[in-house]
This record gives C-alpha cells, structure tokens and sequence, in this order.
C-alpha cells in the first residue's frame, strides 16, 4: 500500500480536522440549519448511478467517485467534455484543441480506461492502445453530467475499465407531465484558435411521449501558445500550434414513451462530423532536436449510432424488481492523414505521406435486472459487443538526396479487416450486514476472441485469437458516525488485446520505427486496492483515498533488436508487472454569505516492478486545484477564481521530450463568472465569461510534453444563451 509521506498526512488530517472543527462551531438549532441550507445556492449532496447502477449518493458509495454536474459544465463552457476532467482529483488530460483531447485516470490511458455514453461502452477496438476513443464525440450541450469512477470497474462494465470509467451522462426529456414545448438558442466565442460554437434545442412533451432535438455546429481555428520558457524549451514570440483547430458538427434526436405502469422505452440517434481536427504539433525549427517534422490530421470523420432501450417499470417477480434492456448500433468512420519529413544529411530528406481510412460496425447491448431482498439489493445481467473493422491504406515515401528522387508506394493495410467480439455476464450484491455497514460484492466472467479475416495486400497468416477471464471486486464502508465513513475495496479489472494491439504490422505513426503484429499477446489484468475516508457535514464534504494498482501482463511496446526495411523493429509485449500508487484528497466548503471553496491534491508514481529504473510516468506527479467562488442566494449570479498547479515530474526518460529530463512545474490561473435565470421578455437568459491562464504561462500538460504541445495562452471565453 502507498505511504503516506508527512505531507501527505498533515494535509490528510488538516482535511479531516477542518470538518470537525466546522461541526463543533455550528450551534444553529436544526430549524435555523435547515432554511439556510434551502437559501444557499449550492449543494454537497450528489448522486451517481455509474458506480452501483443504480441512484446512489456519493457519500454512500464505497468507491471513488466525482460527479461534474450540468451547472458546472454550463459554468465553465469546456471545449469538450475531456476538458473539465483536469479539476478532478487523480484525472489527467492527453492530447490538445477541441477535438482530440482524452482522458487518463490514476495514470492509466488509452485502452485502459473505459469511456461510455449513458452505461453503453464508446471504446474502439481499432484505436491505438494509447489513445482511447474521443469524448468529444458527444458535445457537451448534451451532457447533463460526468461521472468519473477512479479505480477497476471491470465486474459491472467489462474489458478495458483497469484505470477508471467516465460515464457521459446526456440530456434526456421527462417523459410524463403537463403537455409543453420548450427551446434553446446558444452561442460561444473563444478567443483561443477563434473559436465560435451556436447551438440549439427544441423538444415538446404531451401525454406518454416526449421528443427533443439537439444540435451544434462549431468552427475553432489553429490556437497561439504564449512566449516564454518551460524546461529547455523557449518560444521568443507567440506561437501557433498547428492543426489544432477542428470544424465539427453533432445532431441528436430522442423519442421517449413512459407507460403509466412505470414501463419506458426510447429511440435515441446521433451523428457527429469532424472536419480538419489535428493532432497539433510546433514548426520543428523552433525546437531542439533534428528537425523532424511529424504532422498527423484526421481530415475527416463521422460517427453515426441508433440507440433503443426498453425498462420494465416496478415488477413483482420472485427474480427481479426492475429490468432494464439497450441496443445500439454504431458506424464509426475516420481517414488520418500523415506527413512525416526526416532530415537525412545535408540535402537529403526522407518524406513519407500515409492516409489510412478505417471504419468500424459496432453492434451490442445490455440486458439488466435488479432484485430488492431483506438484506441485499442484487444486480446482475449479461452485455455484448461486437466491433467489425474494415482498413484501407496508401503511403508514399519519397527520398531525396541520395541519388536520384526515389518514390515507393504502398498499399498494404498495416491492420487487417478483422471482428473484435465480447460476450459478459455479470452478478452484484449489495449486502446489509448492519445499518452501518455494507458491503457490495461481485464477479464477472466474459470471453473476448478476435478474428481477423481475409485483406488485400495482407498475405501475412494470422490466427484468431480466444481468451476468457474471470473478474471479481468487494468494497465495503463502515458508518463510524453519521458523518464519517471508512471505505475499503479490493478489485481486479481486465483488458483484452484490441484489433491493432495484435495485428497492426507497418510503420509507426511518426515514421520513425517499424512494428510488427503481435498476434499471441495475452489480456491484461490488474489488482487494486483503495482504502479511503469520507466526511460530510452541514457545510462541509471531504475524502482521502490511498490506492495501488498492480497490473499484470500490461501490454507495451519495446524493441526486437531487429529492422525491417531499415527502421529498428518494435512489438506489442506483455511485460510482467506495472504498479501505480497514490493519494488522492478532496474537500468541497460552504463558508456562508455564499462563499464556497473546493480543493483536491493528487499523487501518482507509476514503476515497472522488473525494471524500476525504467521511467514510466507520462501524467503529474502531483496536482493541486484550488477554487473560491461566490453565489447569491437565488443563484442568479456567480464568480469564481481557480488555480491549478502540477508539479515537477523527474519520472520521464532521458531524451524524450524537448522540454528535458525533468517536466517543470507550472500554475495556471483561471478567472470565471456569470449571470443565470434572467427572465427578459418572458424568456430565460444565461451568460458566462471566463479568462482562461490568467498569467500567459507557457507550459505543457504531463502527456503533451513529449511530442512538444503547448497549452493555449491567455485566453477568454464568452457564453450566451436564451431559453423557453
């Protein structure tokens, strides 16, 4: 288990004794205590059903939790909905711009944390291991809230929940109630790449039915970062990161029906349509380094789904008390674009121009019932995924300065056209075992096979593939008093090997390297464990959570010692053990008069157990969030003041980024406000500004610093909307 170093603990037991502290002074009589609490204008109760899958208050739920609700997201006009997760204890940002922003948890990326979109999983099997699939894919004006599950969730969700899951909550009609129609106009302008986003909402309601119609559309150009120094980097002047920027588009619209038995169904379809969304990168002259010029754009980009569910209302069988039944199609379609130009001596450059075009068919579903006993609440059902993927590539590599110009094309896929399948089934308890203590206990057994089918141009045998595992979890809470609860889990999650994890055979994406299938790689499993403390009172929430991660088998690239085509040969591995350990703290306060404050501290340390002189950490090594804000007592207006400080990571290898071997440390200011609920001529006005790193402090986030991309500078950001 992590230990706690002194100041860990005295910023634990300062967080502890604070609430003790406040609990003592408040001598109000109940009465007095209970219409403050309906004055103020903010809450610390909140509710998850990602946890449990079901509606839980986070301060009963023995695991840890954070919750973005759709205030706060509407308050703090994210670009995407990535981009909120940086203020949360543990959760860390990868990629830049609006478009290709990702999560990591608890140092875990890529593959290894699960993202889904209302309980339904969004990963993509034809994705690179990495970089997981794009929360921007739902728009954050359809987001009612996020919520973010640190630690396995493999028993509930299934493969690829080793770090962590983020659940996208979206905006969804009530169904029963007084027949109305209601609409939205909104606009947002950023300064940061000129960004301009409108959208629009229209729905109407009457008897059993309700339908809405969501849409955005949103132009965001090519961002500056600020001059100035971070590490051994220097930017004398402002300077652009380009393909940055993305023109992009998401339309939804939602049929729901509400029985008056208590049964539901609904229609849900979505599409979303990007446009010139890049990966980003600085002109290479300005860095140190050989000049190497990698740029990567997703020219173009549509993801289409049909969602359908059915629930069952309250049952009275001996079995189940309530089921609930998901399907969903999906067509996830991309071109990338790559152009890479290598300096090769004086006069001579290796240029190598690749477009791969991939698109995925993914159908699955969900099927799920709840049992309420004496004692235990069980849940327990079955989920399946299956995800086809069809690749079609072209490269061109041009060489000049040795000899005559040479150009030698390629049209073979570096993935086959292959099916990724996963079949689960799963079991939960809540148990009861005394009015201050439960525990929830649960397994999973699922089997994932992948098989690839026949490719042209891909004369290569490779096998399918077959693997099954078993997953289990226990998490317990103890109710020591009504305001304090000690909380216990122990876990295991799994991954299994995706489509290009174990087929992918070509060149690397930065042109640099040359990776060969890996067909035989086993899944990764993990083993976690969280002890942790919460706190609520009258005015106060506070958690300390310490956690270890073991993962076994973890999947990573290394060198074969061998080249092909002249570039050094890499390959997909199992490696035997990765451990992440760390402490996460966090504290919401209401201070009276409309004050409030919230803060979160996090570590993490990443080692590879076998080689713990290899550096492995590519997030912070510890970020604080501090936030003092004011609300009236009717809500109607809001400020707040935000920093947030990432410190100094030494846990990079030597060589790899341009920044240095150490990441230095960086703060980053942020200033927000605004008015809500204005009613002006019988409709509803909401507005918001933000001014985004006060200071113009050049820095790059943990992720971003290896393949060199800055943060935007000083920026602000203006939201307006109407309502009726």
């Amino acid at each position: 288990m992590t230990r706690f170093t002194l100041r860990q603990a005295l910023t634990a037991a300062a967080l502890i004794a604070l609430p003790a502290a406040l609990a003592a002074q408040e001598s109000t009589p109940a009465s007095k205590q209970t219409a403050d609490s309906a004055s103020r204008s903010r809450t610390l109760r909140t509710v998850t059903v990602t946890a449990t899958r079901r509606k839980t208050d986070v301060h009963d739920v023995p695991t840890p939790v954070s919750v973005v609700d759709s205030a706060t997201l509407r308050d703090r006009m994210p670009n995407s909905p990535a981009d909120i997760l940086l203020d949360l204890p543990g959760v860390d940002l990868i990629g830049t711009g609006p478009n290709q922003a990702r999560p990591s948890i608890r140092g875990q990326r890529g593959q290894r944390i699960l993202l889904l979109e209302d309980g339904m999983r969004m990963n993509n099997a034809r994705r690179q291991q990495d970089f997981g699939e794009l929360p921007s894919l739902v728009d954050v004006s359809q987001i009612e809230r996020v919520e973010v599950v640190r630690g396995p969730a493999s028993v509930l969700y299934g493969t690829d929940a080793i770090g962590g899951v983020i659940n996208l909550i979206t905006k969804a009609p009530a169904v029963r109630g007084d027949a109305r129609t209601w609409g939205h106009l909104g606009y947002m302008y950023g300064s940061d790449g000129a960004l301009g986003k409108a959208d629009a909402v229209l729905g109407a309601r009457g008897g059993d039915w309700a339908f809405e119609l969501r849409g955005n559309a949103r132009v965001a150009g090519d961002y500056d970062a600020p001059k100035g120094s971070y590490g051994a980097v220097t930017l004398k002047n402002n300077t652009t990161l380009l393909n940055s920027g993305v023109h992009d588009n998401n339309v939804v619209a939602y049929l729901g029906w509400r029985g008056a038995a208590g049964m539901g169904a609904f229609l849900k379809t979505e599409q979303y349509v990007a446009d010139k969304a890049g990966f980003g990168f600085v002109d290479p002259t300005l860095l140190a380094g050989d000049g190497t010029k990698i740029e990567i754009l997703y020219p173009h980009q549509k993801y289409q789904k049909l969602t359908m569910g059915f629930n069952s209302g309250a049952l009275s069988s001996v079995i189940a008390d309530k089921v609930d039944v998901t399907g969903y199609v999906s067509q996830n379609g991309r071109d990338l674009a790559q152009n890479i130009l290598v300096p090769a001596g004086p006069g001579a450059t290796i240029g190598i121009n690749t477009w791969n075009r991939t698109d995925l068919g993914t159908i699955g579903g969900r099927a799920e019932a709840t049992k309420v006993t004496n004692h235990v609440i069980f849940t327990y059902g079955a989920d399946f995924f299956r995800d086809r993927s069809t690749n079609n590539d072209s490269s061109l590599t041009t060489i000049v300065g040795f000899g005559p110009t040479m150009k030698i094309p390629s049209f073979r896929p570096s993935v086959p056209n292959a099916t990724l399948t996963s079949t689960g089934a799963f079991v939960q308890g809540d148990v009861r075992l005394h009015e201050r203590f439960n525990v929830i206990v649960g397994g999973r057994y699922q089997d994932v096979s992948s098989v690839p089918t026949a490719t042209a141009l891909r004369t290569d045998v490779i096998s399918s593939h077959d693997n099954s595992t078993f997953v289990y979890s226990a998490n317990g809470i103890a109710r020591v008093t009504d305001n304090v609860s000690f909380i216990a889990t122990v876990g295991r999650g799994f991954r299994s090997p995706n489509l290009v994890e174990r087929y992918f055979d070509g060149p690397t994406p930065e042109g640099s390297a040359y990776e060969t299938a890996s067909p035989d790689l086993k899944p990764e499993t993990s083993l976690n464990v969280d002890l942790g403390i919460k706190f609520r009172s009258e005015r106060v929430n506070a958690e300390v959570f310490t956690f270890n991660n073991d993962i076994t088998d973890a999947i990573t690239i290394a060198p074969t010692g061998n080249k092909v085509n002249k570039l050094p040969e890499y390959q997909n591995v199992n490696v035997g053990h990765l451990r992440s350990r760390g402490t996460e703290i966090d504290a919401q306060v209401l201070l009276g008069a409309g004050l409030y404050t919230n803060g979160n501290w996090s570590t993490i340390k990443s080692t590879n157990v076998l080689d713990p002189k290899s550096p492995i950490g590519d997030t912070f090594s510890d970020k604080l969030n501090l936030a003092l804000g004011w609300a009236d007592s009717k809500q109607r207006c809001w400020l707040e003041y935000a920093v947030r400080r990432n410190g100094e990571q030494k846990d990079i290898t030597a060589g790899s980024s341009p920044v240095g071997n150490t990441l230095p440390a960086f703060t980053v200011l942020s200033v927000r406000g605004g008015i809500r609920g204005w009613v002006v001529g019988g409709l509803r006005q909401d507005m918001s500004v933000a001014v985004n790193n006060l200071s113009n402090t050049l820095y790059a986030e943990a992720a971003n610093a290896g393949f060199f991309r800055p943060a935007p500078g000083r920026s602000i950001t203006v939201a307006v909307a109407t309502s009726f």
